[in-house]
This record gives C-alpha cells, structure tokens and sequence, in this order.
C-alpha cells in the first residue's frame, strides 16, 4: 500500500502560481511513477502531468506545457506540481497518483494508489 497526500491548493488569480506537493508513505516511492490529473465539475478526469520513478522522463498535457513543470524528490518521497501563469480554466480538483513501473502513465487506469485531492480555484 501507499498512501498519499498532497498539499498546496488554494484560490490565486489569474497569472499567479501555486506548488503542490504530494507526500508518499508505505512502500518504496521510487518504484513508483507519479502522475497528476485534475478534475473540473462536470468534466472527466484529466492527465496534467506524469513523471517516471526516477525522474528522467516526464510528459505534460499540451494544456499545461510551458506553464506547468513536475518534479519529484525520492529522498523525501514527495512529488511537486509548480504550476505558474495560472489561468481560470485550471480551476479543478487537482489530484496525485502512484502507480509500479519503470516509466510513466497518461491513462488514470494504470495507477494503482490516489491522493484524496486539493482545489486550486484560479480568479479572473
């Protein structure tokens, strides 16, 4: 098992930035890729970004490219999500995943263990 939990949501407005963070306990954070996905009212679960067990290899929404920049620190077993130039259309429930493998997942299916989530409310 692993347990998540991430930090760091909150109203901002337009062109501000927010970082969040998700803290991993149980097993072994590095074995683990990360993702995070997002979720506006009446909207399906999207991915924003993804990042591999190692750090290395990293994909991002086409969404968030340029404005939005994961990372990840195995030593802390945390996860960060640096989200900058916000726009009100990020406003969402933003959520972190884990998920065994020696790459990364776009598809929230392959993820085996979920944040409880954190609202990040972006103001015009």
């Amino acid at each position: 098992q692993v347990q998540l939990a991430e930090s760091g949501g909150g109203l901002v407005q337009a062109g501000g930035s927010l970082r969040l963070s998700c803290s991993a306990s149980g097993r072994t954070f590095s074995n683990y890729a990360m993702g995070w996905f997002r979720q506006a009212p009446g909207q399906e679960r999207e991915v924003v970004a993804a990042i591999s067990p190692s750090g290395d290899t990293i994909y991002y929404a086409d969404s968030v490219k340029g404005r939005f920049t994961t990372t990840r620190d195995n030593a802390k077993s945390t996860g960060y999500l640096q989200m900058n130039r916000l726009k009100p259309e990020d406003t969402a429930i933003y959520y972190c995943a884990a998920g065994r493998g020696p790459y990364y997942y776009i598809r929230s299916a392959e993820y085996d263990y979920w944040g409880q989530g954190t609202q990040v409310t972006v103001s015009t």
